[in-house]
């Protein structure tokens, strides 16, 4: 397969590292200085483009692969307000794209879990929610963006829970804290605590190898796909248990 890559920092060369032992061609490299290479045969060669940006370069960057009839994937987070426009471009134009706030396999198992434990508590409103998210400096928006997703599918999934805040908290809003230390790959925890007990749920990421694997196979799945895609229709993919599938959505 054929993949561009769009942003060439820490995440970037994991990818291409990674990319390259599965035995894919890295086609174009495209970065903050030389973004005149979107227009070019070597670009629109690619079967897919996989993109970690900033929150303000992503939209834009989208569009640019879009202009050229790549598909992309992403990992950029912080500019999901516009996400429906991407959806409508999909819909309207046939455009292919997949995002997803975290390609880690093992944090969309972690989603899973998630969604599981917050529809279980909806019957225990003793049981209040708080989250904390831990990442590296260089991490530009708060909450993560994985953060926000997780705290987006226990409002969906807990009738007690109605928002979140990063200011304060009461029994409807949960708090979500953030920390930003050295080289942190990524860790966010979920505790439900009540006056007698407490129940904590954890993700730490150990390196960037598993995001950079995560967005690598997505890449190859999109690669035969179209439309606007999701990691909960590539984990269905992946899962077979019907028992399973009804939280991945």
């Amino acid at each position: 397969m054929k993949i561009a890559l769009i942003g060439h920092g820490k995440m970037g060369r994991a990818i291409e590292k990674i990319a390259i032992e599965r035995g894919h061609q890295i086609v174009a490299v495209i970065d903050v200085d030389n973004q005149d290479d979107f227009d070019t045969d070597a670009f629109r060669s690619a079967d897919v483009a996989i993109e970690f940006t900033t929150p303000k370069t992503a939209f834009d960057n989208y569009l640019k692969a879009f202009a050229q009839g790549v598909k992309v994937v992403s990992g950029s987070t912080g500019w999901t307000d516009r996400i429906s426009e991407i959806r409508e471009l999909c819909e309207t134009k046939g455009y292919t794209f997949f995002w997803s706030s975290n390609f880690s396999i093992g944090v969309n198992i972690f989603f899973a879990l998630n969604k599981y434990l917050a529809a279980m508590m909806s019957g225990f409103p003793q049981y209040q929610p708080e989250m904390k998210e831990i990442h590296h400096i260089h991490k530009l928006d708060h909450p993560s963006g994985t953060a926000v997703s997780l705290a987006n599918d226990i409002i969906l999934e807990n009738k007690n829970i109605a928002d979140w805040s990063e200011e304060s908290a009461d029994e409807r809003t949960m708090l979500i804290r953030h920390e930003r230390i050295g080289e942190v790959p990524g860790t966010h925890s979920i505790c439900w605590d009540s006056p007698i007990d407490s129940i904590t749920i954890t993700h730490e990421a150990k390196s960037r190898e598993g995001f950079a694997l995560g967005a690598v196979t997505a890449a190859e799945w999109v690669a035969n796909e179209h439309g606007f895609l999701t990691m909960g229709m590539l984990m269905r993919r992946i899962i077979s248990d019907s028992r399973l599938l009804d939280v991945l959505n």
